[in-house]
């Protein structure tokens, strides 16, 4: 079965339309789509090498567009879902505080936010939350974003014959270890 999903996804990599699937998906997870693009970027790379740059663009640009609508998101419905919320539980000085931080050290999170496995879509969407300058996140976005999604690229070009040999004779294994993270990082972000 998961072979079977593997050969589908690197059918899908290969087939007409998967820039624009790889779009959309970029897009949605900048903003509340839970499934990160690299499980179709790397197919994408790996079963096409030569247009690595151009997936890796693809992917950089739809994922900055949906940063921003993420900032839009807490920035224009906060009002109407969190704000109540935050006067209901008296949060009023808490989350100002939260607010001072976020827009002092904005720049620093988004970036590293951006660049990291961590889901992303949380801190587009609190940027607008607290209002953190658009230019700021704009730029942190793109140069995180991009960075990480041509490093993913870059490495791919570089080294995919190995790279994807080594994930079809450890399929299962890379699959735990991926479902393990990804559990984890919800956890951690859980409890922090």
């Amino acid at each position: 079965m998961l072979r079977n999903l593997y050969n589908k996804v690197m059918d899908l990599a290969d087939h007409p339309k998967a820039m624009w699937i790889l779009g959309i998906m970029s897009f949605t997870e900048s903003s509340f789509f839970p499934i990160p693009p690299d499980v179709l970027l790397i197919p994408m790379v790996l079963a096409a090498p030569t247009r690595a740059w151009r997936i890796a663009a693809v992917c950089s640009i739809a994922s900055i567009l949906g940063g921003i609508f993420g900032y839009m998101i807490g920035a224009y419905f906060f009002d109407v879902v969190g704000q109540p919320i935050v006067d209901f539980y008296h949060l009023q000085s808490g989350f100002e505080r939260f607010r001072n931080l976020y827009n002092e050290y904005g720049a620093i999170i988004v970036a590293v936010a951006g660049f990291s496995p961590i889901p992303y879509k949380v801190f587009t969407i609190a940027s607008g939350v607290t209002n953190l300058d658009m230019v700021t996140f704009i730029i942190a976005s793109a140069v995180s974003r991009s960075a990480r999604f041509f490093l993913v690229a870059w490495l791919l070009w570089k080294y995919g014959t190995p790279i994807r040999a080594f994930i079809e004779n450890h399929l299962a294994k890379l699959t735990l270890l991926f479902c393990l993270l990804l559990v984890g990082m919800f956890v951690v972000l859980k409890y922090i």
